[in-house]
């Protein structure tokens, strides 16, 4: 399961960084995206993944805290996926208007070589 998830986590980063480095605002903007999924599934990892774990703690028996995980990087993800979501949508709606003020999309404001 880690070795998938560190591939994942891989070829998230490595599309992001790709499309970051591109002239179009909207494939920066997605690259941003894509980089940030990469560091949600990673901070998500850190929590140590358990498949099969009790989802509350049973208190009849004693209480192993290796046997649960972490859930404090769940919320953070949540909260980033939230945030994420909204910055996003900001960015589209100035990408809309810058294009609508300048008659195109380039990160530099010029024809790019494409």
């Amino acid at each position: 399961m880690e070795v998938v998830l560190s591939i994942a986590i891989g070829i998230l980063c490595a599309s992001g960084v790709w499309l970051i480095l591109r002239p179009r605002t909207f494939q920066f903007i997605m690259g941003l995206t894509l980089l940030s999924y990469a560091v949600n599934l990673f901070i998500f990892s850190m929590g140590s993944i358990r498949v099969g774990g009790a989802p509350v703690i049973d208190q009849a028996t004693e209480i192993d805290p290796s046997m649960y995980t972490d859930p404090v990087p769940q919320a953070l993800v949540l909260t980033a996926i939230v945030i994420g979501f909204a910055t996003t949508a900001l960015f589209l709606v100035v990408l809309l208007a810058s294009r609508g003020l300048s008659g195109n999309d380039h990160v530099d404001g010029r024809e790019a070589d494409l």
